[in-house]
């Protein structure tokens, strides 16, 4: 019995001062963001779709909701899809800027393999792993929709695909608005998939 989990990472956030939000609250889509997840819907409006579940961040709610309701759906939440954990929340982060350049945070930076600025790599796969098999189930012979961030989705698909946890921010395959979509034959994964039915945008804009 086949059944997919699409993981989809919301779309753009209203961030006028390019800050690192993480999990602060009140960041909403912005205007573009909005059409992105209008896109998306109308691009699995034909697909089996039975199960819609979201982060509890507001812009993965906001993501969801088009998708949801095109299918008669209510979105549920799981804390499991959340944004990663981190300690630079709620500044600014881009390479010569902001809290980077700042000694009394230099510590932070002593392990980026783990990472030591924030919540484990692993920690964030095993999370993830779990809300995808709580919606495989919940979905089981047909499709489920998992609006989740960019990172928690990009860490989960290099451990399913048996790859360092640690990477390259600036190579992310997870664009605003984009699919990784998990097949399964029973409970079994068998495929990956990734499209943008929004279009590819840069990873490496900080605070998208």
């Amino acid at each position: 019995m086949s059944t997919i989990v699409h993981l989809l990472r919301h779309g753009e956030v209203h961030n006028p001062e390019k800050i690192l939000y993480g999990r602060l609250p009140g960041f909403r889509l912005s205007e573009r963001g909005q059409r992105q997840a209008l896109i998306v819907a109308e691009s699995v409006a034909a697909h089996d779709i039975v199960h819609v579940v979201a982060s509890p961040l507001q812009r993965a709610q906001e993501t969801a909701g088009p998708i949801a309701g095109a299918h008669r759906l209510d979105v549920r939440t799981d804390e499991r899809l959340i944004e990663a954990d981190n300690d630079f929340e709620g500044r600014r982060v881009s390479v010569g800027d902001g809290a980077l350049r700042q000694p009394r945070h230099w510590s932070k930076l002593r392990n980026p393999f783990l990472p030591s600025w924030g919540e484990p790599y692993l920690e964030i796969a095993h999370r993830m792993l779990g809300a995808v098999y709580r919606a495989r189930a919940a979905a089981e012979g047909h499709e489920a929709l998992c609006v989740s961030h960019q990172l928690p989705i990009w860490t989960l698909r290099r451990f399913l695909e048996g790859k360092p946890l640690w990477h390259d921010p600036r190579k992310r395959q997870c664009s605003l608005a984009s699919l990784t979509s998990l097949v399964f034959e029973g409970e079994e994964l068998v495929d990956i998939v990734y499209s943008e039915p929004a279009g590819a945008t840069d990873p490496k804009v900080t605070g998208a």
